[in-house]
């Protein structure tokens, strides 16, 4: 009996002495103490949560070297490993969790649409749900700061840039023509659909390293990785008609889109000043396919091909019968991408895109055929060291081909050039802490046709001022090769370049957005000639310059009004070049000094419709007018747009959409064409150049057929 008292006892003292305590506090970075945070054993069921004053204690048996792990919202998680008796009165500082939704972001110069973005300024349903915008993203994307109403061309133009300045990438693959070619004084329209995207990333200045060849602004449109369901699209509209379809299988799927239209009922329903031989007639399909992998590799691949065709006469102060102009062109693009996960936090992004493009142009007696094949390569890794620390680097190669054949009644030759470009960049993401972040790369660039290599630093800072404000800045070099109406003729260039300051201020808080952004750009080496036009004959220098320089200002209210969503924008632009056959530094005649939108979406539940408005104003563009001397120093009266949209869901799966854009037919000015000579009384003689048309209508019914009876087809018009 003793000795089995003994042993109860012996046990007892070892186990009472085998246990160790584990106690501490938990702190923050500024040395508050953290609530509710939990403190244990990796692997075991010991531990416990901090009280209010972020004290800690709890006993365990375990010995010898163990790890222990703190964690709590907002924070990082924290692992030590250690000989238990380490564990004793020890302070943990625990660090802010720089991935949630109230960290600071670097953002200067950049809007961001998605589901990934912690910040959405513009949604991409957005694109075909602003009245005026038609379908287009480039319509959508001019209601946003930064951009100028160019009615008569369609393309983006940015913060004092022309349109060349602006590059375009699918899945990080450069779209090397991503509008459909037009006549002068119709506008273009983007070719890449809007219903492909699940998110959109519009730079207006200051972008990563990890792109280039854009003296102004990048547009990133991030594909759909999986198509929610399978469904049949029937789309049938007052110009053309639709069709899609899209399949699943366990690891894939197919979506195939093809569409046709014809602007001849338009065309006689509101008659215009040209004299139209074969109206504007496009034929269009695109198909794209993925598959995931079982190693969380997915394989996207993108192919569409288009064709338009027209033939016209347009009128000429100075050429009695008009000038004759008829375009057939078609389009092959082919965009293929693989990312995947790999070990250790590395990630792996590559991918190759392809464009074939043929124009034949009818000039009245002139036949010209522009032929260009352009490819993209690229590759990119990243590697994630911690939430605080990301690197991004890769390489690419760009290889264009161009060639075109002139003739006419009295000449013929053949223009054609290679411009390859090798480039490479590096990029950090440092993440201080929740309040102050940076981005730091620089962008290496060997053109083999300029035999020039250019490095491009790139810097952006945030500061997280508030619980909903911050500020940010942002520094950049940029590099463009000079545009193909120019290399075809010369090639004895400098590549064009332009240097960005931006500081950016933005509010956000419950559905609410609030952007304020003013920057500065430089421009060197910008291609000038002493033609009237680009010709083979001309005398070509890198010795253009420029400026530009404004503020930017966004407003989006999802909140204040019920059922209603809307937003404001406006920019001040102030800019001047010297290039091209430019007399002397003045403002280009594609930029205004003010620019202003409002867009208005309301959802009517007892008529369920939806109600949109839009409004866009643009300053008056400079011009020249021979009469008063001078170059580029008149201005133009302003452009006004009113414009209106109504969908009416007839069933969760059929839909009426109408669209009118200048509801009240103003009569915008474009610009004025001056004669080359002068009249009687010694006066130049001037055409008022006016759009094509006042206004454009637009009727379309949308059907979606699906096994899901439920879905609102709203969602997706």
């Amino acid at each position: 009996m003793k000795t089995l008292l003994f042993l109860l006892i012996t046990f007892f003292c070892y186990n009472l002495f085998a246990q160790s305590t584990i106690s501490g506090k938990v702190i923050d970075q500024q040395g508050v103490p953290i609530m509710g945070a939990s403190v244990y054993l990796e692997g075991t069921y010991d531990g416990t949560a901090t009280s209010e004053d972020g004290l800690f204690s709890f006993e365990t048996k375990e010995q010898g070297e163990q790890t222990l792990i703190v964690s709590s919202i907002s924070f990082e998680t924290y692992s030590k490993s250690s000989d238990i008796t380490n564990f004793k009165n020890v302070t943990i500082k625990l660090k802010d969790d720089v991935n949630t939704l109230d960290a600071v972001t670097v953002n200067a110069g950049t809007f961001n649409a998605g589901d990934n973005a912690k910040v959405t300024a513009l949604k991409p349903l957005d694109i075909v749900t602003t009245a005026g915008a038609l379908g287009d993203f480039v319509g959508a994307l001019q209601t946003l700061p930064g951009t100028s109403n160019v009615a008569e061309d369609g393309r983006l133009f940015v913060r004092g840039g022309d349109a060349e300045e602006t590059q375009i990438f699918v899945d990080g693959m450069r779209v090397f023509t991503p509008y459909s070619p037009s006549a002068n004084n119709i506008p273009s329209r983007g070719r890449l659909s809007p219903f492909l995207f699940k998110g959109i990333t519009f730079s207006t200045g200051g972008y990563s390293a990890e792109y280039g060849q854009a003296l102004s602004s990048v547009l990133l449109l991030n594909s759909i990785s999986e198509p929610q369901e399978e469904k049949t699209e029937i789309s049938i509209m007052t110009v053309g008609f639709g069709l899609g379809n899209t399949q699943k299988w366990k690891k894939s799927s197919l979506s195939l889109n093809t569409s046709y239209i014809n602007l001849a009922p338009y065309q006689k329903l509101y008659p215009d000043n040209n004299e139209w031989h074969k109206p504007i007639e496009s034929v269009g399909g695109e198909a794209v396919y993925r598959y995931k992998f079982n190693n969380d590799g997915l394989l996207k691949v993108y192919g569409a091909y288009s064709s338009v065709n027209f033939d016209l006469t347009q009128e000429d102060i100075n050429v009695a019968d008009g000038i004759r102009f008829g375009l057939k062109n078609r389009n092959l693009y082919i965009n293929s991408s693989y990312q995947d996960f790999l070990e250790k936090d590395w990630s792996i992004a590559t991918g190759v895109s392809f464009a074939n493009d043929r124009s034949e142009i009818k000039y009245n007696d002139a036949d010209i055929t522009d032929i260009e094949n352009s490819a993209h390569l690229k590759i990119a890794f990243k590697k994630f060291f911690s939430s605080r620390y990301k690197l991004n680097f890769g390489a690419e190669y760009f290889v264009t081909n161009f060639t075109e054949n002139y003739q006419d009644t009295s000449f013929e030759n053949d223009y054609e050039f290679d411009n390859n470009l090798f480039s490479s960049f590096v990029e950090t993401d440092i993440f201080f802490s929740k309040k102050l972040a940076t981005k730091i790369g620089i962008r290496g660039e060997y053109s083999e046709l300029l035999q020039e290599f250019n490095l491009s630093p790139r810097l952006s800072l945030a500061y997280k001022a508030g619980a909903n404000s911050q500020f940010s800045l942002a520094y950049g070099e940029f590099f463009q090769n000079p545009k193909n109406d120019y290399l075809k003729y010369n090639s004895d260039f400098t590549a064009e370049n332009t240097t960005h300051y931006i500081a950016n201020y933005q509010y956000v808080k419950n559905k609410q957005i609030f952007r304020a952004e003013a920057y500065y750009k430089n421009y060197g080496d910008l291609v000038k000639y002493d033609t009237p036009f680009a010709l083979p004959t001309s005398t070509y220098n890198s010795n253009g310059s420029g400026y530009a320089k404004g503020l930017d200002i966004f407003w989006r209210d999802n909140k204040s009004i019920k059922n209603t969503e809307y937003w404001m924008s406006y920019s001040y632009l102030d800019t001047e070049r010297d290039y091209q056959n430019y007399l002397t530094s003045a403002t280009p005649d594609f930029a205004s000094k003010h620019n202003a939108s409002l867009v208005v979406k309301r959802w009517i539940e007892d008529w369920k419709s939806q109600i949109g408005l839009s409004y866009n104003y643009a300053s008056g563009r400079n011009y020249t007018d021979p009469n008063k001397g001078g170059f580029l120093t008149e201005q133009a009266k302003s452009f006004n747009s009113l414009n209106a949209n109504y969908a009416y869901l007839i069933s969760p799966q059929k839909i009426l959409y109408l669209s009118v854009s200048n509801v009240l037919g103003t009569k915008n000015v474009n610009g004025y064409q001056y004669a080359n000579q002068t009249n009687t009384d010694g006066v130049f003689d001037r055409r008022t150049i006016t759009p094509a048309a006042d206004r454009f209508f637009f009727i379309g019914f949308f059907w979606t057929i699906s096994d899901n009876k439920d879905d609102n087809q709203l969602d997706n018009l």
